[in-house]
This record gives C-alpha cells, structure tokens and sequence, in this order.
C-alpha cells in the first residue's frame, strides 16, 4: 500500500504542473525537456530522474532515427519500471539483503527487487526531480544538473551532492559525467545511465543481429536472484565471450532470459583514463556506436524484462528490443571485499565519465 501511495502522489504531481516545493530553498522545481543539438545530432533530456529521452543520429544514408527505447510523456517515466534513459544511484545494480555495514554501522535499504535493493531504491535518483544548473549552446552543447541526496535517503547515509552533465559535439560524441562528493559521512556510490539501445531505431524490432564487441575476458558470475557471488570467472569457452564481435542471438538461448552480467573491463586507459568498453554495429542501418569509460565494470543488459511496453509513437518494446551498457563498479560490492571499493567519504570525489561515438559504416 505504502508504494501504490508514494506512486500516486508522484502521478499526482506531474499532472498538476509537475513541480514541487522544496523545504531547503523555497523554490518550485519545474519539470522540462530540454534539447541539445549539433546539425544532425540531437538529444533530449529531462531533468525527470536526469533522464535521456532521445538520441536521434543519421544511418549510412544519411536518414535520422531515434535509437533510445522510451516514452512520449514525462508521466509515463514516472510510473515506469524500466529505467528507460534515467541516471540511477545512490547504488546502481542490485546491493544483497537491501543492507550493508560500514565500520561496524549497519543501514538497512528500502526492498524493491524481492529482498534486494535495486538501482537506489523504489526512489533512487531516477525518480526525483533535479536542478538544471547550467545550459550552455555553442559548438558543444551541453546541460548540467545537480541533486541533493539527502542523509537517510532510501537508507544510505549521509548528504551527497550529485551532478551529471550530457554534452553533444559536431564529431557525434555524447559526453556523460557524473560527479558526487560525500559531505558529512562515508558512503557507498555507484552511478550508472540506464539508456536502451537499438541502432535501428528505437522502434525497429529486436537487438538480436547487433554485433557486439566487449573487451573484457572476465565477469562477475551471478546467482538465481541475479546477485554477484563474489566469484571473477573468465569468459573463455562461454557465451559471454564477446572479446571478438558476435550478434547478441548467436548464443543468448544458452542464458535463462538473456545477458544481465557485469563485465570486467581490462582494455587500457588513454591519457584521459578512459578505457575501450565496447563497440556495437547494426548492419542494416550501418550505426555503430563505441563507448569508452573510466569505469571498472560494465553491466551487458539485453531487455530481458520487457514485455509489451508502450513507448514512444506506440511502439511496442517486446523483450530484447535493445541492450544497455551501463558503465559502474561491480554490483554488491559492498559485501565483496575482493571488488573495487565503492564507499566514499568527505573530501573524497566519485567520478564517471562515458563517452559514446556515434558513426556509420556503408
């Protein structure tokens, strides 16, 4: 009953002018669309759970198509249970049990995934309204947006101060940074962007023919709630070998439901400390899309979950209509001492940066 409550309240508010009055500041945030382009290149964003809303890029003729899954109106984000596009956080990925322990301080989560907490809580930071801090036009469009996540937030401790910014340039790079720093307390953080991919449009079909190229020859093996057992196993001689392109379909009947693993990326940084995490092509089309980040981890999503979901001009997301690559920390690494830390305090600064290049093969 407490979560049919929380979700009409929010319905509530978008439908009354999408806005709500915050205690700190005195001010009304209003919810908006926000668009950023460069010639051909465009996307949309909506400061809704710092959302990604649209990618429109042109094919190897020249023609533009939307290649992100979403919806037409603000209030369908509200209530989804995708994460089409959003920024989620405080704690990407599933964290065991909804609970962890720091320094021998136990905090106790808000269950949304069976016993599990899922992508920050059944209100993570999909679901709040953020500050646009900063648009900017010019030769690298970009729009910046600030949350404060407030101590005792779905359980986590302590006030963070969140920012990400999305920024477009004229070689078709979609630039995501993500920063957050701790104010008053130690605290796990691990930010990822939710955006389902399909290069044939985000209302084309299934992502089955896309070859996909992950440079990384180990992932985190997970058990039947889909929760990391500690293990790093190699993907020699296993279907999650994608050290050399493959189609999604060529080996996906061998997975229950599809791919929704971690992957340990071990390309080498470039002078930016960004690392090679992946390369996805549609032939039909001749989109490809390269994604490099600083991050250790990548989680490969195959839209196992959807079914039927009305998105954007009616279209109907079936399951495996699109794939997320969703840069992060190992998942559950709280309770995992052998993967990277993910607790942070005061004084200390989270960074992640993803880069996505867009370009067309004929």
């Amino acid at each position: 009953m407490a979560n049919k409550s929380i979700q009409l309240l929010s319905i509530f508010v978008v439908l009354l002018g999408l806005w709500c009055l915050s205690d700190a500041t005195k001010y009304r945030k209003m919810v908006g669309i926000y668009e950023l382009r460069k010639g051909d290149f465009s996307i949309r964003v909506t400061n809704w759970g710092a959302t990604i809303i649209s990618v429109v890029v042109p094919d190897k003729q020249g023609k533009l198509a939307d290649i992100v899954l979403g919806y037409d109106k603000i209030s369908s984000y509200v209530v989804g249970t995708s994460y089409f596009g959003a920024l989620v956080g405080r704690v990407a990925n599933r964290i065991a049990g909804s609970r962890f322990t720091i320094n021998g301080t136990p905090y106790h989560l808000y269950c949304n995934n069976g016993n599990n907490s899922l992508h920050g809580g059944h209100r993570g930071y999909s679901a709040v309204i953020w500050d646009v801090i900063e648009k900017v036009e010019g030769d690298s469009p970009y729009i910046t947006f600030y949350y404060d996540s407030f101590d005792g937030e779905q359980g986590f401790p302590g006030d963070v101060d969140v920012h990400v910014t999305y920024k477009i340039s004229p070689d078709y790079k979609l630039t995501v940074t993500m920063h957050a720093k701790p104010q008053n307390k130690l605290t796990p953080i691990n930010l990822a962007q939710h955006s389902y991919w399909n290069l044939g449009g985000h209302s084309s079909g299934n992502i089955l023919n896309h070859r996909v190229q992950i440079f990384a020859s180990h992932i985190t093996p997970v058990d039947s709630e889909l929760i990391p057992t500690g293990e790093i196993a190699s993907v020699d001689n296993t279907p999650f070998d994608f050290r050399k392109p493959m189609t999604v379909g060529s080996r996906i009947s061998q997975l229950k439901g599809g791919y929704d693993h971690n992957y340990v990326v071990d390309s080498t940084p470039d002078e930016l400390g960004l690392r090679r995490v992946a390369v996805v092509e549609e032939s039909q089309s001749g989109r490809v899309m390269e994604l490099w980040a600083n991050q250790p981890g990548v989680q490969f999503y195959t839209g196992n979950f959807l079914n039927g979901t009305e998105g954007k001009g009616g279209a109907k997301y079936m399951q495996h209509a699109a794939l997320c690559l969703e840069t992060q920390d190992y998942p559950d690494a709280v309770h995992h001492p052998n993967f990277p830390n993910e607790i942070y305090g005061p004084g200390q600064a989270y960074e992640h940066v993803m880069v996505y290049k867009f370009s067309a093969r004929k």
